[in-house]
């Protein structure tokens, strides 16, 4: 594979030709990407660097993906104009559970090394972390655009913060990194892991980075905002949402995400491609099928999907409709009244404007928020 394959879409491969100088040594690199588990979901926009790790792999090289278990328990301040928030034991373990079962529709798992990293950080003794501290000096942290933003606007930064760069730097450390990727966002913790490794005897690894993912909303792709695509969401949430994709756009997405060109002729034949290809690469062919028809029938038609969840009839008569949209939709109970104030929600077909329902009403009633939400209700 040539070289360009390696670094396709890459934004940074730095040093200047260090990575020629690795594969030169003739022996399978250890490519490191390293992934907090402070959501449940790895979404299309993080994959791209896992497709980087994955076009290593087929040529023989070692993925070594960190799952930062014990990093998500400080939270990678990149970016952020405020500390994260903690996570528990629970969360982070269910998370990381979840990490792995999403990155391995892109990578190869035979040649993935997983590792999480409370297996070297929770053995740092106070010493270990204060000789870690001085491989870099606070005024070279408060560099970052992050932090020299919030340090000029006089907002607090945690000193713990200030550590995460270095805790990321030294994953590089324990698990002899020759490459680490990540998205621009994350090039000043990429660098550190070279100051640090040199500053422990390794050889500085090569930081190769890739472009983060706008999203439809014209954001950067984010789990916390909700703009995202999870790699293993429904075949129809995911097909929907691909759909969203502003044929601006389109090309991008394109590049990034298939790394192939746009097909040439109509924006939407280009973005039904793109959104059978997204969800075939996650779930098959033929659930790519099945989530293009139910788009077209729900979606472009207006119709109901062919498969419909039956739910109980609520106990309560009346029933309070923003409670019940709540309950089966998770929309809050403000967002439900105003679905219904905007003529949104219709019961078999018909649009419904009362806010409380007389529960004979739904008795074997077809209810539909939105345009994609359905359910039917049990006969009484």
């Amino acid at each position: 594979m040539p070289i360009a394959e390696l670094t396709r879409n890459a934004v940074d491969v730095l040093p200047a030709g260090a990575l020629e100088q690795k594969l030169a040594l003739g022996r399978p690199l250890r490519v490191k990407l390293g992934i907090d588990v402070t959501s449940p979901d790895i979404h299309v926009g993080r994959g791209i660097p896992l497709q980087r790790m994955r076009a290593f792999q087929d040529e023989g090289h070692t993925g070594v993906l960190i799952v930062g278990d014990y990093t998500t328990r400080i939270g990678d301040p990149s970016g952020r104009s405020a500390e994260r928030p903690i996570l528990s034991d629970a969360e982070i373990d269910e998370n990381a559970q979840r990490y792995l079962e999403q990155a391995m529709v892109i990578l190869d798992p035979a040649r993935t090394e997983v590792r999480y990293n409370g297996e070297w950080l929770s053995r740092l003794s106070y010493a270990d972390v204060v000789r870690l501290a001085r491989t870099i000096t606070v005024a070279r942290i408060l560099e970052r655009d992050d932090f020299a933003k919030r340090y000029a606007a006089k907002e607090p930064i945690s000193v713990s913060e200030l550590l995460y760069p270095l805790m990321q730097a030294y994953d590089s450390v324990a698990v002899e990194a020759d490459v680490e990727l990540g998205g621009t966002d994350q090039l000043y913790n990429l660098l550190a892991g070279r100051e640090v490794m040199e500053h422990y005897g390794l050889e500085p690894q090569v930081v190769l980075t890739t472009p983060l993912l706008l999203s439809w909303d014209g954001e950067k792709m984010s789990s916390s905002i909700g703009n995202n695509i999870p790699l293993l969401a429904p075949p129809e949430e995911m097909f929907g949402r691909t759909m969203r994709i502003p044929d601006p756009l389109l090309e991008e997405w394109w590049r990034l995400v298939a790394e192939q060109p746009v097909p040439e002729g109509d924006p939407l034949e280009a973005k039904l491609a793109l959104a059978r290809w997204i969800v075939a690469r996650s779930h098959g062919e033929e659930a790519a099928r099945r989530a293009e028809e139910h788009f077209t029938r729900v979606v472009r038609e207006g119709q109901a999907p062919v498969e419909v969840p039956e739910v109980e009839l609520p106990a309560d008569d009346p029933v309070h409709l923003p409670k019940l949209l709540h309950n089966h939709f998770s929309i809050s109970t403000s967002e439900g009244r105003r679905l219904i104030a905007q003529g949104g929600v219709r019961l078999n077909g018909e649009v419904v404007e009362e806010i409380d329902l007389p529960r004979a009403r739904l008795a074997g009633g077809l209810l539909q928020a939105g345009k994609r939400r359905f359910l039917r209700f049990a006969p009484a």
